[in-house]
């Protein structure tokens, strides 16, 4: 096998809670629109949290046949959507070997809604209404698997589940397959949809949620006053592709994938490490494959869930993967201050954001940062966007089990 292939991203799809394209998803983003809101999906009067970042004005029906839509998850739909928006975009359909193309996908929890519905059944009505369909719905390779049939992908196709971090290891996992020559290119990205009442009711006994209920007091990233993060839902999708393969097609060529770092903690099941050694190897490991030097320009999404830890520690990890006077020089932001967290789709998203920061020369605000930490003591461009050309995009994402992954973006 053929090593140290360029990759690409050649097409973007997106069903966020701040839109239903990229398009609009970016545009939302720039304009600091906070997505956060009362859950709707179904009555929060029993939970403490009750705000949620949910996908609005999605009809899985444009995307897929009543059969697969009843035979599927609302994050497979969301998965599905965002990858024939991208598929589409890029031209990449029938210009493959479809042997060659791959899919890798992330989620975090998988059909939780389809488990609650089904348990439900369960108790009430006995094990006899239980759908046969229970299992391909709810299993978390499923978004994979759809995918790679709709799009006659032959290459391998299976997900990330890494807590937080699916959605860049996926992409992470993605580069390697075509760096490595095990495939030219690859649908990949991160999906999930878990606002429903067992997910809410297990954050919430965690004391992982806000239990804030002002929209615009509840995701605070960064800030004094935060108490947890918000649960969000949806999906981005990129396709990724070797270089030479996009070039000599035409495509257009967003960005170039140009490092991945992913470690664990290896410390705690929840809690982030205390000295930031597994984020901050992450960081110097995707850095270190981008080429970085102290030249450049650098703007990093960062993880910035608004957990009272989770800050903190990723401050520590910023600092000690760029050096404190670089890291002061850094342009920072936490766009789950509009989006919530979406888990297992949260790399996806945030991967998506640093290519359209690289494109547009602009970084999306940290919204609603009004009391800055004393121990968060970076610039995280609060709350409006500002012009800015840089040179390297990285995007951070620290999961649940000590899951470290770190992507990191340049202009071709």
């Amino acid at each position: 096998m053929s090593e140290n292939r360029r990759v690409v991203v050649t097409g973007m799809g997106a069903v966020t809670p701040v839109g239903n394209s990229v398009a609009e998803s970016w545009q939302n983003l720039v304009n600091g629109k906070n997505a956060i809101a009362p859950i709707t999906l179904f009555d929060t009067e029993n939970y403490k949290a009750k705000l949620g970042a949910q996908v609005k004005g999605f009809d899985p029906l444009e995307y897929m046949e009543r059969s697969d839509m009843l035979r599927s998850d609302r994050y497979t739909q969301f998965a599905v959507a965002a990858a024939s928006q991208a598929v589409s975009e890029s031209g990449i359909e029938g210009n493959v070997d479809p042997e060659r193309f791959t899919v890798y996908f992330g989620v975090g929890i998988g059909g939780m809604i389809t488990f609650q519905t089904e348990h439900t059944k369960l108790l009430e009505k006995g094990a006899r209404r239980v759908s046969p369909l229970f299992v391909p719905m709810m299993i978390p390779n499923m978004a994979a698997g759809m995918i790679a049939i709709r799009h006659n992908c032959c290459g391998a196709a299976m997900p990330a589940v890494t807590a937080c971090a699916s959605g860049s290891n996926a992409i992470g996992e993605a580069l390697r397959a075509i760096r490595h020559g095990y495939a030219d290119a690859a649908i990949t990205g991160g999906s999930e949809a878990a606002i429903c009442e067992m997910a809410l009711a297990g954050f919430v006994n965690m004391q992982a949620l806000s239990t804030s209920q002002d929209p615009d007091a509840a995701s605070l990233p960064f800030d004094k006053r935060r108490g947890g993060f918000v649960i969000g839902e949806g999906s981005v999708a990129l396709v990724l592709e070797e270089y030479e393969h996009a070039k000599a097609r035409g495509a257009k060529i967003y960005a170039e994938v140009c490092g991945y770092g992913s470690t664990c903690d290896a410390h705690h099941i929840t809690a982030p490490h205390p000295e930031a050694t597994g984020g901050a190897n992450a960081m110097k490991q995707a850095m270190r494959e981008a080429n970085y030097s102290e030249n450049d320009r650098v703007y990093i999404n960062a993880h910035g869930t608004g957990t009272p830890m989770n800050d903190v520690i990723e401050t520590l990890a910023i600092k000690k993967a760029l050096g404190e006077e670089k890291a002061k020089d850094a342009f920072i932001s936490s766009t789950k201050s509009m989006t919530g967290h979406m888990l297992g789709a949260a790399g996806a998203i945030e991967a998506m954001v640093c290519i359209m920061a690289l494109n547009d020369g602009i970084i999306p605000p940290t919204i609603n940062l009004e009391e800055c930490d004393e121990k968060c003591d970076l610039n995280y461009v609060p709350n409006k966007a500002i012009k800015a050309d840089i040179d390297l995009a990285l995007s951070n994402s620290l999961g649940f089990g000590g899951h470290n992954a770190c992507l990191a973006f340049r202009k071709v």
